[in-house]
């Protein structure tokens, strides 16, 4: 059984390309869920597969998140905005 590749090679922009992406399905989905189903009830049990695979995006965008190194500057104060 092939296994699965660990070494990925993805620019930054791959990565922006990719993101991207998952926020308009993100947005897209979530246009579409609430269009259908106005008077959704949150507190049912019952998960349905389009907010599984939000909940699944939504994850992922955040891992993504997480990942990425922000600009902070060694010396001196400061300034964000």
């Amino acid at each position: 059984m092939p296994g699965y590749n660990s070494k990925f090679e993805l620019s930054v922009e791959d990565v922006e390309l990719i993101e991207g992406a998952l926020r308009q399905i993100k947005a897209d989905m979530s246009a579409k869920t609430l269009a259908n189903n106005p008077q959704h009830d949150r507190t049912a049990d019952s998960v349905t597969g389009t907010d599984e695979t939000l909940r699944q995006i939504h994850d992922l965008l955040g891992r993504l998140h997480n990942q990425k190194v922000f600009y902070r500057p060694r010396r001196g104060s400061y300034i964000g905005g």
